[in-house]
């Protein structure tokens, strides 16, 4: 039995870039994106992770690092 990641638990099926709160969950300290491995979410589940966090970015939702 594998264990479900952070969205399949939740029941989220769109990961929103406007949703900043849950998005700081996935990166550390330094405003880097935690690893798949890291955070226990799979492949498809990090893709659209990773394109969230980047467009929060760009609207400046998240920082880019952090000092």
């Amino acid at each position: 039995m594998s264990k479900q990641d952070y969205f399949s638990q939740h029941g989220i099926r769109y990961i929103d870039y406007k949703d900043a709160e849950v998005l700081k969950k996935f990166i550390n300290s330094h405003a880097r994106i935690n690893s798949k491995r890291k955070t226990n979410i799979n492949s498809k589940n990090h893709r659209k992770l990773e394109e969230a966090i980047k467009r929060a970015r760009f609207m400046g939702l998240l920082p880019y690092v952090s000092r």
